[in-house]
């Protein structure tokens, strides 16, 4: 059967299990699962994918992931008590560690307590760094780096060679499956103790300084163009391509924060991103 084909036959199935209110065949509907996480980690689907009006949400594959909690069985992991480590965890059957083949698949997880959910995408040369951990339905682009303590959320979408520095967090979304997740693209620049949440937008070769933090809710001052970004209903904050941001304040409104001088976080785009930028930002190749 053609991928083509397979895909379409695996989205039907996914969209009438779905659809019932209670499942009969279990076996039948989590074997319809285990297809769908490995076309997700083979990256032959995706849970968010460009369209003609920009980012969206694939609705049916969420709802496949949603479908794996369903039908699992809360199970103790490993089986066999086989694997490393002196903690054991329990969760649902479908929704193991990714059975992640480093050398074929050319991904580096260093060794330190770094976890990575069946159903999520690794491309070439992604290096993960410990502890690090990447949610099912999540996809990483080639050469992309998760450093010490960074959360790549459920679904989010994580472009080639991003780097998501030291504690950045990226938040994840699974329902309502129309809700897009949150989404890096290619290049950007993610500083330590970033927080990205509720769908918002990185583009292509932006640079968030460390400590930024972003939602749906929050207004971005751009000093650049004399502009204020903000989500719509119809579309979450987005920061523009190359832009360049960090962490700013600005006068909370009333007469008693004028009178006691109080200040709200405001993130800032203080300039986009030119040489001198792209130099201070560039990963060390020899890391990789």
């Amino acid at each position: 059967m053609k991928t083509t084909d397979a895909i379409s036959e695996l989205r039907t199935a996914v969209e009438e299990l779905s659809a019932k209110s209670s499942i009969e065949d279990l076996d039948a509907a989590r074997a319809v699962v285990a297809r769908l996480f490995r076309a997700l980690e083979r990256g032959e689907v995706r849970s968010a994918q460009p369209g003609p009006d920009g980012w969206e949400a694939v609705e049916w594959v969420k709802s496949g992931i949603l479908l794996s909690f369903r039908v699992g069985r809360t199970a103790a992991f490993p089986f066999d008590g086989s694997a490393p480590g002196p903690l054991p965890f329990f969760d649902r059957d479908t929704l193991p560690l990714r059975n992640t083949l480093g050398v074929e698949e050319n991904v580096r997880i260093v060794p330190g307590g770094s976890s990575v959910r069946a159903g999520s995408y690794l491309a070439p040369n992604v290096v993960i760094m410990p502890p690090a951990y990447v949610n099912v339905g999540a996809w990483v682009g080639e050469g992309a780096m998760v450093d010490s303590h960074a959360l790549v959320g459920s679904c989010a979408q994580i472009g080639a060679r991003v780097h998501l520095s030291a504690g950045a967090q990226i938040g994840g979304v699974l329902e309502p499956v129309g809700l897009r997740p949150v989404i890096v693209e290619e290049d950007a620049m993610i500083g330590a103790n970033t927080g990205i949440f509720e769908g918002v937008l990185v583009g292509s070769r932006a640079v968030l300084a460390p400590g930024v933090q972003l939602t749906a809710a929050t207004p971005l001052y751009d000093l650049v163009k004399g502009e204020v970004h903000r989500s719509r209903p119809d579309r979450p904050l987005s920061v523009p391509p190359g832009a360049v941001v960090v962490p700013g304040t600005r006068p909370a409104d009333g007469a008693f924060a004028r009178e006691r001088g109080i200040q709200l976080y405001a993130p800032v785009i203080v300039k986009y991103r030119d040489e001198k930028t792209d130099a201070a930002t560039a990963l060390e190749e020899v890391l990789r």
